[in-house]
């Protein structure tokens, strides 16, 4: 069977729905966030960035990074939990060396995929040198959470279709998202719980993949994004939108022949 015909009835039949509030019709969808050219080519498989779940239902899938500390990471679970919203969480290798039992506890519930191991810039890297990322990366996560990462998602969302190439060439899919909550510059850079649901709000659209943060890069221990979360779930419900999961998404995803 053809990807053209597959990748409908995947979708449906991998969508995790948490309950979702008949409501007003969703807001318009912002532009892609990501620096980087979109790739083109089969969605979620090889060659291409998946941005967006395969789907015309009305769901949203929450994506957060970790690669810095444990702050806001058990509130996040915590409401996670409460509301039955799935989620996917992308660690960096050097995160899972660092804090292991924050690893383990976001990978008990929920798929984790690899942010490399150092967070470089993707595009400068020969192939030698994102495979080192990609390995160590993996390693340090397996080791931490007993799990093999089901996906790679770009540090700082720069990449170039040859990057999509190498990392497809490891086997991992690649997972990016449709807007970024900015939640991650916090109070000094600007940033409010209310405008991390806005920013949350404006990508609302069937299969939109959010990307969002948990731990802290500012001395205050700011977590804007887990601030901002119950109320983002509230308004995606009062929007009519349910959650969708990824992981048996990627994991059935082909990108080596």
């Amino acid at each position: 069977m053809s990807w053209s015909r597959r990748w409908p009835a995947l979708a449906a039949a991998v969508l995790l729905l948490a309950p979702a509030a008949p409501g007003a019709a969703a807001r318009s969808a912002a532009a892609p966030g990501a620096a980087g050219e979109p790739v083109t080519g089969r969605p979620g498989c090889a060659g291409t960035a998946l941005r967006r779940v395969p789907t015309d239902r009305k769901v949203i899938a929450l994506t957060f990074n970790a690669a810095w500390n444990e702050d806001g990471i058990a509130r996040v679970l915590a409401v996670l939990r409460k509301e039955r919203v799935p989620a996917m969480f992308f660690l960096t290798g050097d995160f899972a060396d660092r804090h292991p039992e924050a690893a383990r506890a976001l990978a008990v519930r929920h798929p984790v995929g690899s942010h490399s191991y150092s967070h470089p810039r993707f595009p400068g890297l020969s192939f030698r040198e994102e495979r080192r990322e990609a390995v160590l990366a993996a390693r340090a996560i397996r080791r931490a959470t007993g799990r093999t990462p089901v996906a790679f998602r770009f540090p700082y969302g720069e990449f170039t279709e040859r990057n999509v190439r190498d990392v497809n060439a490891l086997g991992y899919p690649v997972v990016e998202w449709v807007d970024d909550t900015a939640g991650w510059r916090g109070p000094d850079g600007g940033v409010t719980v209310d405008m991390v649901v806005r920013r949350a709000e404006r990508a609302f659209s069937p299969g939109a993949i959010i990307q969002m943060h948990v731990g802290s890069t500012d001395a205050r221990h700011s977590v804007l994004d887990a601030d901002a979360l119950p109320e983002i779930i509230a308004s995606a419900r009062a929007h009519g939108y349910g959650f969708a999961g990824l992981g048996r998404l990627v994991r059935r995803c082909r990108v080596r022949g």
